[in-house]
């Protein structure tokens, strides 16, 4: 079972996100998905609030390439890290395109219920990504 759901995480990652299938979000993500991140706090929940969220970033960065680090997986959940990079080259709420490259660490876990990811939780450093594309100030010390 653990090596499944690993792979149900791992086929959302390259085939959605790096492989840009939109299509397979409904294969993957269940239709009353729910997503406990931050960052996605009052958007739309199930299989349709993942297609857009992940719409919008692909459209901001049409580059965009998620690496995942270990995965690792305990009943039906799946936890694991990822490092996301890309060139900012479309608005991303609001904000123009900067043209700006990013690199963004994260961690996620998912709870995939027969074959399908049913809920997700991430951590991820948005902030650090705002301050890369120049719409918030880099923390004290940081490269510019």
């Amino acid at each position: 079972m653990s090596e499944a759901n690993k792979a149900v995480v791992r086929r959302f990652i390259e085939e959605v996100w790096n492989g840009r299938n939109l299509d397979a979000i409904d294969e993957i993500i269940s239709a009353d998905h729910v997503d406990h991140d931050p960052a996605r706090a009052g958007t739309p929940g199930g299989s349709a609030g993942v297609r857009a969220f992940v719409e919008m970033y692909l459209k901001a960065f049409p580059d965009a390439h998620i690496e995942l680090g270990e995965l690792i997986a305990e009943g039906d959940l799946v936890a694991g890290s990822w490092l996301a990079t890309g060139t900012h080259q479309g608005d991303l709420m609001g904000m123009p395109a900067t043209g700006k490259s990013i690199s963004v660490t994260g961690m996620g876990m998912d709870r995939v219920v027969d074959g399908k990811i049913v809920e997700s939780w991430a951590n991820w450093d948005a902030l650090g990504m705002l301050g890369q594309i120049g719409v918030a100030p880099a923390p004290a010390g940081a490269a510019a």
